[in-house]
């Protein structure tokens, strides 16, 4: 709940099309979270101060959000290994190093991960780890 209340207050802030002189940051977090249903008992990972680098340029157009994809992908990588019943599998630490590590713009991430795990990148294992499933 705190990375993805962040990700979804970061996908709203972008939204907004002029910042007046006048644009409260707390009004509209508290705003946008209580339109969320943000539980009250719960707080968020990193406040709107933390943001600025999402908004200093371009390069980082995919956002907070991009945090939590990160885990699906870091997950499903470590799942690969898991399945192996040797978490230092020498095999699988190869191909994760000749198809994620090594390759850089080679291909597209998309297709460097199907390679490396013969599908897209699959929720559950990023899921499990956070005990949601």
């Amino acid at each position: 709940i705190e990375y993805t209340s962040c990700a979804l207050l970061d996908m709203a802030l972008h939204q907004v099309e002029e910042y007046g002189d006048d644009f409260d940051i707390s009004k509209f977090e508290k705003e946008e979270l209580e339109r969320l249903g943000m539980p009250k008992g719960i707080i968020m990972r990193h406040r709107p101060a933390h943001f600025q680098h999402l908004f200093a340029s371009s390069h980082y157009a995919a956002g907070y959000y991009v945090y939590l994809w990160a885990e699906v992908l870091d997950a499903d990588v470590f799942a690969a290994f898991k399945e192996t019943g040797d978490v230092f599998d020498p095999e699988t630490a190869k191909k994760v190093r000749k198809f994620i590590y090594s390759s850089g713009n080679t291909d597209a991430p998309d297709e460097l991960f199907r390679k490396f795990r013969g599908r897209d990148p699959e929720i559950q294992f990023m899921l499990e780890k956070k005990g949601l499933v």
